[in-house]
């Protein structure tokens, strides 16, 4: 029986059993990764570069994609590598700051989701306290309070899930480091503060997709009353993907978090955690960025200044 003290490394879930699977999902997995770079980036530095974009939805945009980069670059690199190598291994330490990191970006970003959907609110159904009630100060308040709130949810969960003897051997049936992978190595009798903090998190994080769900019913009530077919449209394809991939992102999430060890498996809890760690960093640039005409010109010209001449942007 092993305990914390005498793992040095712990060995992760392979993304296939042979060689050539192995491969294959490593250029598979670097393609989404390169994807997510390319258009994260791309709207960090539109948003960063043009005067246009400043205002607080592309201002909530820039964070978002910032959080999407961490979340995504935090996964992906180590599996990819460990399937490149052919390898397992990850280091007590590095397992401890990927959970760290992973639990971090995911909380903030939640966070981030349910500020967004309370400032399309705003936009929509109080047009006329828009510039009151989120003026550069609010933005940037509120924003501080999704990083902080990530900060000190992931802090809680590291020091929590690491500070608990290990006495199930040191395999992670998962592709990266995360708290209900490393609870089914603790003791049984010794991880109930944990299970406390991560129902506190899931039930968090429920109370804000409710409320971003009837932040969303609010916008849709005044967008049946909008006159224009064209902008209830408009607002419609808009909003209805924002909603799908919260709705992704949280009930994939909760499944990975509440689904009892007895009736998981390594297969399902694989590609549970692709749907909720990898597939919203890459899709978010396209469903809350690339569909909108303003941040595709800035994108446009952007990369044309940059490919005939090097262009400094000045910092947002």
């Amino acid at each position: 029986m092993s305990n914390s003290s005498s793992i040095s490394e712990f060995l992760l879930l392979p993304l296939a059993d042979t060689r050539q699977l192995q491969l294959l999902h490593f250029w598979l997995l670097l393609g989404i990764y390169l994807a997510a770079l390319l258009g994260n980036g791309l709207i960090s530095t539109a948003v960063a570069c043009d005067r246009r974009l400043h205002t607080p939805m592309y201002f909530f945009l820039l964070n978002l994609a910032l959080l999407d980069l961490g979340c995504i670059s935090t996964t992906l690199p180590k599996a990819m590598a460990n399937a490149l190598w052919d390898t397992r291994a990850i280091s007590y330490a590095g397992c401890a700051a990927q959970l760290f990191c992973f639990s971090f970006f995911m909380s903030a970003e939640f966070s981030l989701l349910t500020i967004m959907s309370y400032d399309r609110y705003v936009a929509i159904c109080k047009p006329l306290h828009y510039g009151t009630l989120m003026d550069s100060r609010a933005c940037a308040t509120m924003a501080a309070a999704a990083w902080g709130s990530g900060l000190l949810l992931s802090v809680l969960h590291t020091a929590s899930t690491f500070s608990l003897p290990l006495c199930q051997g040191n395999v992670v049936n998962q592709f990266f480091c995360e708290v209900p992978q490393i609870l089914k190595l603790s003791c049984s009798e010794s991880n109930l503060r944990e299970v406390v903090f991560l129902s506190f998190s899931v039930s968090l994080a429920f109370g804000c997709f409710v409320f971003i769900v009837v932040s969303y019913v609010q916008i849709f009530l005044a967008v049946l009353r909008m006159p224009s077919e064209h902008g209830r449209h408009k607002a419609f394809s808009t909003c209805l993907p924002h909603l799908a991939v919260v709705s992704l992102f949280l009930s994939t999430g909760m499944y990975a978090y509440l689904n009892p060890h007895s009736v998981s498996s390594p297969s399902m809890d694989l590609m549970v955690a692709l749907m909720y760690s990898v597939v919203p960093p890459a899709l978010n640039p396209l469903i809350y960025s690339m569909r909108n005409s303003e941040v595709k010109d800035v994108v446009r010209n952007v990369m044309t200044r940059c490919v005939s001449k090097a262009v400094y942007c000045p910092s947002f």
